[in-house]
Protein backbone atom coordinates (compact mmCIF):
# COMPACT_ATOMS: atom_id res chain seq x y z
CA UNK A 1 0.00 0.00 0.00
CA UNK A 2 1.20 3.28 -1.10
CA UNK A 3 -0.36 5.37 1.49
CA UNK A 4 -2.01 4.31 4.64
CA UNK A 5 -5.29 5.92 5.30
CA UNK A 6 -5.17 7.29 8.64
CA UNK A 7 -6.74 10.48 10.47
CA UNK A 8 -3.87 12.55 9.27
CA UNK A 9 -5.05 11.58 6.25
CA UNK A 10 -8.36 12.29 5.99
CA UNK A 11 -9.91 15.62 4.13
CA UNK A 12 -13.14 17.56 4.87
CA UNK A 13 -15.73 17.61 2.23
CA UNK A 14 -15.42 21.14 1.71
CA UNK A 15 -11.25 20.30 0.80
CA UNK A 16 -12.80 17.50 -1.38
CA UNK A 17 -14.83 20.14 -3.30
CA UNK A 18 -12.30 22.34 -3.67
CA UNK A 19 -9.92 19.41 -4.89
CA UNK A 20 -11.82 18.74 -7.68
CA UNK A 21 -12.52 22.38 -8.69
CA UNK A 22 -8.99 22.78 -8.72
CA UNK A 23 -8.29 20.15 -10.84
CA UNK A 24 -11.28 20.96 -13.29
CA UNK A 25 -10.64 24.73 -13.71
CA UNK A 26 -6.62 24.52 -15.55
CA UNK A 27 -5.89 25.21 -18.41
CA UNK A 28 -9.41 24.76 -20.08
CA UNK A 29 -11.13 27.84 -19.16
CA UNK A 30 -7.53 29.73 -20.88
CA UNK A 31 -9.29 28.53 -24.42
CA UNK A 32 -12.48 27.13 -23.68
CA UNK A 33 -14.32 30.69 -25.27
CA UNK A 34 -12.44 30.21 -28.16
CA UNK A 35 -13.19 26.19 -28.37
CA UNK A 36 -16.65 26.41 -28.14
CA UNK A 37 -17.80 29.10 -30.01
CA UNK A 38 -15.49 27.12 -32.94
CA UNK A 39 -18.10 24.66 -32.84
CA UNK A 40 -21.61 26.42 -32.15
CA UNK A 41 -20.82 30.53 -31.94
CA UNK A 42 -22.17 32.54 -29.13
CA UNK A 43 -25.22 29.20 -28.09
CA UNK A 44 -21.31 27.41 -26.91
CA UNK A 45 -22.48 28.04 -23.44
CA UNK A 46 -25.25 25.49 -23.94
CA UNK A 47 -22.86 23.44 -24.88
CA UNK A 48 -21.10 24.07 -21.28
CA UNK A 49 -23.87 23.35 -19.28
CA UNK A 50 -24.58 19.80 -21.12
CA UNK A 51 -21.13 18.75 -20.53
CA UNK A 52 -21.54 19.72 -16.77
CA UNK A 53 -24.51 17.69 -16.58
CA UNK A 54 -22.81 14.63 -18.15
CA UNK A 55 -19.61 15.43 -15.72
CA UNK A 56 -21.98 15.00 -12.57
CA UNK A 57 -23.78 11.81 -14.17
CA UNK A 58 -20.40 10.27 -14.26
CA UNK A 59 -19.06 12.20 -11.01
CA UNK A 60 -22.14 10.38 -9.23
CA UNK A 61 -21.55 7.03 -10.89
CA UNK A 62 -17.71 7.30 -9.47
CA UNK A 63 -19.01 7.67 -6.28
CA UNK A 64 -21.72 5.22 -6.55
CA UNK A 65 -18.55 2.69 -7.34
CA UNK A 66 -16.67 3.84 -4.21
CA UNK A 67 -19.39 3.53 -1.53
CA UNK A 68 -19.68 -0.37 -1.85
CA UNK A 69 -15.94 -0.37 -0.70
CA UNK A 70 -15.47 3.16 0.92
CA UNK A 71 -11.83 2.16 2.55
CA UNK A 72 -10.71 1.71 -1.03
CA UNK A 73 -9.06 3.82 -3.82
CA UNK A 74 -9.73 3.19 -7.02
CA UNK A 75 -5.97 0.66 -7.18
CA UNK A 76 -7.08 -1.41 -4.33
CA UNK A 77 -10.71 -1.66 -6.13
CA UNK A 78 -9.14 -2.75 -9.41
CA UNK A 79 -6.72 -5.62 -7.77
CA UNK A 80 -10.35 -6.64 -5.58
CA UNK A 81 -12.31 -7.29 -8.57
CA UNK A 82 -9.68 -8.34 -11.36
CA UNK A 83 -7.07 -10.03 -9.58
CA UNK A 84 -3.14 -9.56 -9.30
CA UNK A 85 -2.01 -9.40 -12.38
CA UNK A 86 -4.75 -7.48 -14.14
CA UNK A 87 -5.58 -4.95 -11.97
CA UNK A 88 -1.98 -3.91 -11.39
CA UNK A 89 -2.57 -3.79 -15.49
CA UNK A 90 -5.23 -1.61 -15.80
CA UNK A 91 -3.95 0.32 -12.06
CA UNK A 92 -1.10 1.13 -14.37
CA UNK A 93 -3.31 2.31 -17.11
CA UNK A 94 -5.18 4.56 -14.60
CA UNK A 95 -1.44 6.27 -13.32
CA UNK A 96 -0.30 6.76 -17.03
CA UNK A 97 -3.32 8.96 -18.07
CA UNK A 98 -2.68 10.40 -14.56
CA UNK A 99 0.58 11.19 -15.64
CA UNK A 100 -0.68 12.48 -18.99
CA UNK A 101 -2.40 14.73 -17.47
CA UNK A 102 -0.50 16.06 -15.50
CA UNK A 103 2.36 16.67 -17.82
CA UNK A 104 -0.17 18.26 -20.47
CA UNK A 105 -0.57 20.65 -17.52
CA UNK A 106 2.77 21.22 -16.63
CA UNK A 107 4.28 22.08 -20.30
CA UNK A 108 1.23 24.21 -20.86
CA UNK A 109 1.77 26.24 -17.99
CA UNK A 110 5.44 26.93 -18.51
CA UNK A 111 4.03 27.42 -22.09
CA UNK A 112 2.32 30.18 -20.94
CA UNK A 113 4.89 31.79 -18.55
CA UNK A 114 7.43 32.18 -21.53
CA UNK A 115 5.25 33.68 -24.24
CA UNK A 116 3.21 36.32 -21.70
CA UNK A 117 5.54 36.56 -18.82
CA UNK A 118 8.76 35.19 -19.04
CA UNK A 119 10.37 34.94 -22.68
CA UNK A 120 13.61 34.66 -22.52
CA UNK A 121 13.48 32.53 -19.54
CA UNK A 122 14.81 28.90 -20.22
CA UNK A 123 12.27 26.17 -20.18
CA UNK A 124 14.05 24.18 -17.61
CA UNK A 125 14.78 26.59 -15.18
CA UNK A 126 10.74 27.36 -15.09
CA UNK A 127 10.89 23.51 -15.16
CA UNK A 128 12.47 23.65 -11.90
CA UNK A 129 10.74 26.53 -9.85
CA UNK A 130 7.39 24.99 -10.89
CA UNK A 131 8.69 21.51 -9.38
CA UNK A 132 9.66 22.49 -6.26
CA UNK A 133 6.60 23.42 -4.59
CA UNK A 134 5.02 20.86 -6.88
CA UNK A 135 7.00 18.06 -4.85
CA UNK A 136 6.84 19.43 -1.27
CA UNK A 137 3.25 19.24 -2.02
CA UNK A 138 2.72 15.66 -3.16
CA UNK A 139 4.84 14.37 -1.34
CA UNK A 140 3.17 14.75 1.97
CA UNK A 141 -0.15 13.56 0.07
CA UNK A 142 -4.21 13.98 0.15
CA UNK A 143 -4.88 16.05 3.48
CA UNK A 144 -1.87 18.83 2.57
CA UNK A 145 -3.44 18.70 -1.27
CA UNK A 146 -6.52 19.61 0.24
CA UNK A 147 -5.93 22.07 2.48
CA UNK A 148 -3.99 23.82 -0.57
CA UNK A 149 -6.50 23.25 -3.13
CA UNK A 150 -8.87 25.44 -0.45
CA UNK A 151 -7.15 28.26 0.33
CA UNK A 152 -6.06 28.58 -3.30
CA UNK A 153 -10.10 28.84 -3.87
CA UNK A 154 -10.20 31.39 -0.88
CA UNK A 155 -7.40 33.10 -2.53
CA UNK A 156 -8.39 33.45 -6.24
CA UNK A 157 -12.42 34.93 -5.22
CA UNK A 158 -11.55 38.17 -6.87
CA UNK A 159 -10.79 37.07 -10.35
CA UNK A 160 -14.25 36.75 -11.33
CA UNK A 161 -14.53 40.47 -10.74
CA UNK A 162 -11.71 41.19 -12.60
CA UNK A 163 -12.70 39.15 -15.50
CA UNK A 164 -16.06 40.70 -15.49
CA UNK A 165 -14.16 44.11 -15.93
CA UNK A 166 -14.74 44.43 -19.82
CA UNK A 167 -18.46 44.04 -19.45
CA UNK A 168 -18.99 47.18 -19.50
CA UNK A 169 -17.43 47.68 -23.04
CA UNK A 170 -19.33 44.93 -24.29
CA UNK A 171 -22.65 43.92 -26.25
CA UNK A 172 -25.39 41.64 -24.83
CA UNK A 173 -26.30 41.90 -28.63
CA UNK A 174 -23.90 39.31 -29.56
CA UNK A 175 -25.30 36.45 -27.83
CA UNK A 176 -28.76 37.02 -29.80
CA UNK A 177 -30.42 35.07 -30.82
CA UNK A 178 -30.08 32.21 -29.07
CA UNK A 179 -29.73 28.79 -30.67
CA UNK A 180 -29.53 30.17 -33.74
CA UNK A 181 -28.49 27.34 -35.60
CA UNK A 182 -30.41 24.57 -33.95
CA UNK A 183 -29.89 22.01 -31.37
CA UNK A 184 -27.17 20.05 -33.43
CA UNK A 185 -24.14 21.97 -33.67
CA UNK A 186 -24.48 22.50 -29.74
CA UNK A 187 -24.76 18.64 -28.80
CA UNK A 188 -21.90 18.46 -31.44
CA UNK A 189 -20.04 20.83 -29.41
CA UNK A 190 -20.11 19.33 -25.81
CA UNK A 191 -17.20 17.06 -26.69
CA UNK A 192 -14.96 20.25 -26.65
CA UNK A 193 -16.25 20.82 -22.98
CA UNK A 194 -14.89 17.24 -22.17
CA UNK A 195 -11.32 18.27 -21.29
CA UNK A 196 -12.21 21.19 -19.21
CA UNK A 197 -14.45 19.42 -16.88
CA UNK A 198 -11.71 16.19 -16.53
CA UNK A 199 -11.08 16.13 -12.51
CA UNK A 200 -14.00 14.81 -11.14
CA UNK A 201 -12.36 11.28 -11.42
CA UNK A 202 -9.69 11.93 -9.44
CA UNK A 203 -13.26 11.15 -6.60
CA UNK A 204 -11.54 7.66 -7.57
CA UNK A 205 -8.53 8.27 -5.47
CA UNK A 206 -10.08 10.79 -3.07
CA UNK A 207 -12.89 9.14 -1.54
CA UNK A 208 -11.60 6.76 1.11
CA UNK A 209 -10.31 9.70 2.24
CA UNK A 210 -13.69 11.87 2.99
CA UNK A 211 -14.22 12.27 6.16
CA UNK A 212 -18.10 12.91 5.70
CA UNK A 213 -18.50 10.27 3.78
CA UNK A 214 -22.36 10.66 3.16
CA UNK A 215 -21.91 14.04 1.72
CA UNK A 216 -20.05 12.82 -0.84
CA UNK A 217 -22.65 12.84 -3.50
CA UNK A 218 -23.64 16.20 -2.57
CA UNK A 219 -20.25 17.37 -2.82
CA UNK A 220 -19.14 16.07 -5.66
CA UNK A 221 -22.45 17.99 -7.37
CA UNK A 222 -21.67 21.20 -5.88
CA UNK A 223 -17.13 20.85 -7.21
CA UNK A 224 -19.27 19.96 -10.60
CA UNK A 225 -21.37 23.04 -10.44
CA UNK A 226 -19.01 25.35 -9.39
CA UNK A 227 -16.67 24.70 -12.45
CA UNK A 228 -19.63 24.38 -15.02
CA UNK A 229 -20.46 28.45 -13.25
CA UNK A 230 -17.29 29.31 -14.11
CA UNK A 231 -16.55 27.89 -17.56
CA UNK A 232 -20.38 29.41 -18.16
CA UNK A 233 -19.60 32.83 -16.86
CA UNK A 234 -16.05 33.24 -18.60
CA UNK A 235 -17.62 32.05 -21.85
CA UNK A 236 -20.66 34.45 -21.70
CA UNK A 237 -18.13 37.68 -21.06
CA UNK A 238 -15.83 36.71 -24.00
CA UNK A 239 -18.89 35.88 -25.99
CA UNK A 240 -20.39 39.96 -24.84
CA UNK A 241 -17.14 41.77 -25.18
CA UNK A 242 -15.73 39.99 -28.68
CA UNK A 243 -17.62 38.94 -31.92
CA UNK A 244 -18.66 35.99 -32.58
CA UNK A 245 -15.83 35.67 -35.50
CA UNK A 246 -13.79 37.56 -33.61
CA UNK A 247 -12.81 35.46 -30.89
CA UNK A 248 -12.23 32.10 -32.66
CA UNK A 249 -9.16 33.89 -33.39
CA UNK A 250 -7.68 33.70 -30.40
CA UNK A 251 -5.95 31.09 -28.78
CA UNK A 252 -5.85 32.06 -25.15
CA UNK A 253 -9.29 34.54 -25.29
CA UNK A 254 -9.41 35.08 -21.19
CA UNK A 255 -6.09 36.54 -20.88
CA UNK A 256 -6.54 38.56 -24.12
CA UNK A 257 -9.70 39.99 -22.66
CA UNK A 258 -7.38 41.06 -19.89
CA UNK A 259 -5.26 42.72 -21.86
CA UNK A 260 -8.09 45.36 -22.40
CA UNK A 261 -7.71 46.26 -19.03
CA UNK A 262 -5.63 49.10 -18.25
CA UNK A 263 -5.07 51.14 -14.85
CA UNK A 264 -3.11 54.76 -14.45
CA UNK A 265 -0.69 52.64 -12.38
CA UNK A 266 -0.17 49.98 -13.92
CA UNK A 267 -0.26 48.15 -17.71
CA UNK A 268 -0.45 44.87 -19.03
CA UNK A 269 -2.54 43.81 -15.87
CA UNK A 270 -2.97 40.31 -17.82
CA UNK A 271 0.49 38.90 -16.18
CA UNK A 272 -0.40 39.62 -12.87
CA UNK A 273 -3.36 37.60 -13.54
CA UNK A 274 -1.39 34.75 -15.24
CA UNK A 275 1.19 35.10 -12.12
CA UNK A 276 -1.84 34.53 -9.80
CA UNK A 277 -3.56 32.10 -11.94
CA UNK A 278 -0.14 29.58 -11.61
CA UNK A 279 -1.86 28.83 -8.20
CA UNK A 280 -4.81 27.71 -9.92
CA UNK A 281 -2.92 25.67 -12.63
CA UNK A 282 -0.89 23.86 -9.54
CA UNK A 283 -4.48 22.67 -8.39
CA UNK A 284 -4.61 21.27 -11.28
CA UNK A 285 -1.39 19.61 -12.18
CA UNK A 286 0.09 18.38 -8.82
CA UNK A 287 -3.01 16.29 -8.01
CA UNK A 288 -2.41 14.26 -11.18
CA UNK A 289 1.27 14.34 -10.37
CA UNK A 290 -0.12 12.46 -7.10
CA UNK A 291 -2.37 10.55 -8.44
CA UNK A 292 -0.19 9.01 -10.93
CA UNK A 293 3.11 8.37 -8.49
CA UNK A 294 0.49 7.28 -6.06
CA UNK A 295 -0.46 4.44 -8.38
CA UNK A 296 2.93 3.49 -9.42
CA UNK A 297 3.64 3.10 -6.09
CA UNK A 298 1.12 1.08 -5.31
CA UNK A 299 1.37 -1.36 -8.73
CA UNK A 300 5.33 -1.87 -7.29
CA UNK A 301 3.74 -2.42 -3.67
CA UNK A 302 5.54 0.43 -2.43
CA UNK A 303 4.29 1.81 1.20
CA UNK A 304 6.01 5.29 0.22
CA UNK A 305 4.56 7.00 -2.75
CA UNK A 306 7.47 9.54 -1.74
CA UNK A 307 10.69 7.66 -3.84
CA UNK A 308 8.30 7.60 -6.95
CA UNK A 309 7.81 11.12 -6.66
CA UNK A 310 11.31 12.18 -6.71
CA UNK A 311 11.79 10.00 -9.78
CA UNK A 312 8.60 11.61 -11.36
CA UNK A 313 10.24 15.09 -10.81
CA UNK A 314 13.52 14.45 -11.77
CA UNK A 315 12.06 12.90 -14.72
CA UNK A 316 10.49 15.90 -15.64
CA UNK A 317 13.56 18.45 -14.90
CA UNK A 318 15.79 15.65 -17.51
CA UNK A 319 12.77 16.07 -20.40
CA UNK A 320 12.58 20.02 -19.97
CA UNK A 321 16.57 20.14 -20.68
CA UNK A 322 16.27 18.25 -23.80
CA UNK A 323 12.97 18.82 -25.12
CA UNK A 324 10.98 22.70 -25.59
CA UNK A 325 7.04 21.07 -26.76
CA UNK A 326 6.44 23.78 -29.60
CA UNK A 327 2.67 25.02 -29.31
CA UNK A 328 1.53 22.41 -31.79
CA UNK A 329 2.67 19.65 -29.15
CA UNK A 330 1.14 21.03 -26.58
CA UNK A 331 -2.45 20.66 -28.56
CA UNK A 332 -1.02 17.21 -29.24
CA UNK A 333 -1.03 16.78 -25.80
CA UNK A 334 -4.20 18.03 -24.73
CA UNK A 335 -6.31 16.30 -27.47
CA UNK A 336 -5.29 12.73 -25.85
CA UNK A 337 -5.95 13.76 -22.53
CA UNK A 338 -9.43 14.40 -24.00
CA UNK A 339 -9.74 11.25 -25.73
CA UNK A 340 -8.15 8.75 -22.50
CA UNK A 341 -10.43 11.36 -20.37
CA UNK A 342 -12.94 10.45 -22.15
CA UNK A 343 -12.85 6.81 -21.71
CA UNK A 344 -11.49 7.02 -18.12
CA UNK A 345 -13.94 9.44 -16.50
CA UNK A 346 -17.43 8.46 -18.33
CA UNK A 347 -16.65 5.53 -20.52
CA UNK A 348 -14.78 3.38 -17.32
CA UNK A 349 -17.06 4.28 -14.55
CA UNK A 350 -20.12 2.72 -16.71
CA UNK A 351 -18.17 -0.42 -17.91
CA UNK A 352 -17.23 -1.19 -13.95
CA UNK A 353 -20.09 -0.51 -12.20
CA UNK A 354 -21.77 -2.49 -14.74
CA UNK A 355 -18.90 -5.09 -14.37
CA UNK A 356 -19.12 -4.77 -10.39
CA UNK A 357 -22.77 -5.66 -10.57
CA UNK A 358 -22.31 -8.95 -12.49
CA UNK A 359 -19.30 -9.67 -10.59
CA UNK A 360 -21.71 -9.51 -7.34
CA UNK A 361 -24.75 -11.16 -8.81
CA UNK A 362 -22.89 -14.13 -9.92
CA UNK A 363 -21.58 -14.12 -6.24
CA UNK A 364 -25.10 -14.25 -5.09
CA UNK A 365 -25.56 -10.65 -3.74
CA UNK A 366 -22.21 -10.57 -2.15
CA UNK A 367 -19.33 -7.57 -2.55
CA UNK A 368 -15.97 -8.83 -3.78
Amino acid sequence: MAMTRIPQNEITIFQYVFFIVGAQIGIGILSLPADVAKGSGTDGWIAIIFGGVLSIIASLIIVSIMEQHPQDTIFDLLLRYFGKWFGKLLSLLFSLYAALAATTVVFTSIHLVQVWVLPQTSNYWIMILFMIPGFLAARQGVRILGRYAEIVFYMTLWMPLLIAVPLKDGHLLHLLPVIKEGWLPIIKTVKQTILSFLGFELAFLLYPYVKEKHLAKKGIIIANGISMAAFVFVTLVGFIFYSPDEITEYVWPTLSLLKTIEFPFMERFEIIFLAAYLFVLSTTGIPYIFTAVFGIAHVLEQYDHVRVLVVGVGLYIIVSFLYTPPFADLQAFSDWWGKTGTIVGYIFPVVLWLYMKLYQWLRGGKPS
